[in-house]
């Protein structure tokens, strides 16, 4: 059960095995296991990808890299895979693997100052396979939607 004021860094520490300077969620607002989970990403001026922006950079510098946005809705994607068989370390138990994404659309640019909302939704489960799909939205606008993404869920020593 997830409090109104959600689920922080230190829980989803918990359940994925991300940390800095990859954990790219801040906060679990809502999920119905196996079903949906929504989560949020606050946008700073301090990430790593605007380290060495010069002073005569401009607006267009500080747009937030598509390849961050994506990992970070996958990241939400893992979190509802794993939130009943949690894992945050990585060298043992389980982890989740993304096989592809399908239908991935940009829209519109993220900025610092902004606070995404991935929403994420479990369309079906065969095995240890999963296909999730969603999008991201800064405020009420979609900034990102993921037709389909796929995941898979193995064991550790297998993929050694």
């Amino acid at each position: 059960m997830i409090g109104p004021e959600g689920v922080g860094v230190e829980g989803i520490r918990k359940i994925i095995p991300h940390r800095y300077p990859i954990l790219l969620l801040d906060r679990v607002l809502a999920v119905a296991p196996g079903e949906s989970l929504i989560a949020i990403k606050a946008v700073t001026c301090t990430e790593p990808c605007y380290e060495g922006i010069g002073d005569d950079a401009g607006p267009g510098a500080y747009e937030y890299p598509w390849p961050l946005l994506l990992e970070s809705w996958a990241q939400a994607a893992a979190l509802l895979a794993l939130w009943e068989s949690p894992n945050p370390d990585v060298l043992a138990g389980d982890v989740v693997l993304a096989g592809g994404m399908r239908n991935v659309r940009f829209h519109q640019p993220v900025r610092p100052g902004q606070v995404i909302e991935h929403r994420v939704r479990l369309v079906r489960k065969v095995g240890e396979n999963a296909v999730m799909e969603g999008e991201s939205l800064v405020g009420s606008v979609v900034v990102q939607e993921m037709g389909t993404m796929i995941e898979t869920t193995r064991p550790i020593g297998a993929l050694a």
